[in-house]
């Protein structure tokens, strides 16, 4: 069942009891990411196996995963070249009380490093599972990365 989640500001990110933070290096420009990530939603599924589907809403995005889960987003941050982020509003996933994802892009070299943030909070069962998922995340993650930057080349 769908639950509305506790709405939290971009400063999440930084005080959330969970953090899962992440990091690779890519060869595309981080304009070329940024446009990946914010403008073309619709292709996630392309490089993101994890998700089945990603479109625009009135001032966020409905994403469904493989498996069930569902989030209807609000954006927070879109700073081309170097930011966007999203809060999750609404979500099935049993337990979640907030929820930020945060992807920032620092240029490295001719290419872009990607450091993607996670800031959960919900009950205690939730975080403890949050933080037991992190190296399945942490591959998802990686996967996800090289496969946008091939998509991107």
């Amino acid at each position: 069942m769908a639950q509305r989640l506790r709405p939290v500001g971009p400063e999440f990110v930084e005080t959330a009891p969970v953090r899962l933070v992440f990091t690779r290096d890519m060869a595309a420009a981080p304009g070329a990411v940024f446009q990946a990530l914010a403008e073309d939603l619709e292709g996630w599924p392309a490089w993101f196996s994890a998700v089945s589907s990603a479109r625009p809403t009135e001032g966020g995005r409905e994403v469904r995963l493989r498996g069930g889960t569902r989030f209807e987003e609000t954006i927070l941050a879109a700073k081309a070249p170097e930011l966007y982020a999203y809060r999750v509003d609404v979500t099935n996933t049993p337990g979640a009380r907030a929820w930020v994802e945060e992807w920032r892009l620092t240029p490295a070299g001719t290419g872009t490093r990607v450091r993607m943030t996670f800031a959960l909070d919900g009950t205690a069962a939730f975080r403890l599972v949050c933080r037991l998922i992190r190296p399945g995340v942490g591959r998802a993650f990686r996967t996800a990365v090289t496969a946008l930057d091939r998509r991107l080349r």
